[in-house]
């Protein structure tokens, strides 16, 4: 994996807005006089599935926001055992820890071919100390990954293992242009929802076999949300659904 540098013009302000995800980025109320501001070049990067971005407690050089793809944050445990604590998409910025002078916190590990804009830590805190636009745009993530560790502690890893898969692929589509999102391996979904990877299987079989998810390839799935959203408002479960926790 070699990172093709963006061309220098990207760091004007016009060729920032000609960028398909200019909304979602970090960069997107900067100027030119903002860009101008910047001495090194942005880099993008580009991921194969499976492979790393960064590796916890790898000392923080740079930030990067995700063009396209899903990126996981991996933490491990003691005991060998690996917890997923979440799924990063497009728009989102990985390693801001970086920015508070801390190493990476966890491994940021490519879960779909991703793509991003590498942003050096000295050059984010430069232009943040000498223009008011980014300021908005650092809150506004920070914010973000305060509302999805939310989601996570409250909506992903409580309740029964249904209503956790079903919360899991509803998050997983959204901001998509269908009702197709992207479906985590097993392995990856029990580290995601602290649920066993038996269980997990046992609930994607039986949300197949119900018609409420349909495979177009292994790892995408077309979902019928009214379903899965009618599992998760369900007061009660089944009784064989207490082995699934």
């Amino acid at each position: 994996m070699q990172p093709d540098q963006i061309d220098k013009a990207w760091r004007v302000a016009s060729k920032c807005e000609q960028c398909a995800i200019r909304s979602l980025v970090l960069f997107a109320d900067l100027t030119k006089e903002d860009f101008d501001l910047l001495h090194y070049p942005i880099h993008e990067l580009n991921f194969a599935t499976g492979e790393t971005l960064y590796n916890q407690g790898d000392k923080p050089e740079a930030i990067y926001t995700v063009r396209s793809g899903l990126v996981k944050l991996v933490s491990y445990l003691s005991d060998g055992s690996f917890r997923i604590v979440r799924i990063l998409r497009q728009g989102d910025v990985v390693g801001l820890e970086a920015l508070d002078n801390k190493n990476y916190l966890h491994h940021a590990v490519i879960l779909e071919s991703a793509s991003f804009c590498r942003l050096p830590v000295g050059e984010i805190k430069e232009l943040n100390d000498n223009s008011p636009h980014l300021f908005k745009q650092l809150t506004a993530r920070w914010q973000r990954v305060i509302s999805d560790a939310d989601t996570w502690l409250s909506k992903l890893t409580s309740g029964f293992a249904k209503q956790r898969v079903a919360h899991l692929l509803i998050y997983l589509s959204q901001d998509c242009q269908s009702t197709q999102c992207y479906l985590p391996g097993r392995e990856d979904m029990g580290a995601l929802l602290a649920i066993t990877t038996e269980t997990a299987s046992r609930v994607i079989a039986e949300f197949k076999r119900k018609g409420f998810i349909k495979l177009v390839s292994p790892h995408q799935a077309i979902i019928d949300q009214e379903a899965l959203v009618a599992i998760i408002q369900g007061d009660e479960e089944d009784p064989s659904a207490q082995n699934q926790r």
